[in-house]
C-alpha cells in the first residue's frame, strides 16, 4: 500500500499554487477593467451625441417660441402711397407722376 499513497505537498507548494491561481484571477480582473473602459469610451461617445443633438432640438425650441418680428404688410393703397411720395421727394410734380403713368387727372 505504501506505493499507493498519495504525495503530500508541502504548504509552500500549496501556496505557490494559490499564488498562481490569484495572478490569472488578477489578470482576469485586469483585462474585465480594460474591457469596462472601452465600453465606458464606447458610451460617453454616444452620450456625447445625444446631448448634441439636444442641444439643437433647444435650440430650434427658442427659435420657436420666440419666432422673428415679421414685417408688417402693407395695402395696395398704403403702396400706392408711398410710390406716390417717393415719386414727389424725387421732384416729380403731380402733372408728370401722372402722365408717367399713363392716367390723366380730372379736376
Amino acid at each position: 500500500m505504501p506505493e499507493g499513497k498519495r504525495v503530500r505537498r508541502t504548504p509552500q507548494q500549496m501556496a505557490q499554487d494559490l499564488d498562481a491561481q490569484m495572478e490569472k484571477l488578477n489578470a482576469s480582473i485586469a483585462e474585465l477593467e480594460e474591457k469596462k473602459a472601452a465600453s465606458a469610451a464606447v458610451f460617453d461617445g454616444k452620450i456625447a451625441t445625444v446631448r448634441g443633438k439636444i442641444k439643437k432640438l433647444e435650440a430650434k425650441k427658442k427659435d420657436v417660441l420666440a419666432p422673428k418680428k415679421r414685417k408688417t404688410r402693407k395695402t395696395k393703397a398704403q403702396q400706392i402711397k408711398d410710390l406716390v411720395r417717393k415719386a414727389q421727394k424725387a421732384g416729380l410734380k403731380p402733372d408728370e407722376i401722372a402722365s408717367r403713368l399713363g392716367v390723366s387727372i380730372e379736376e
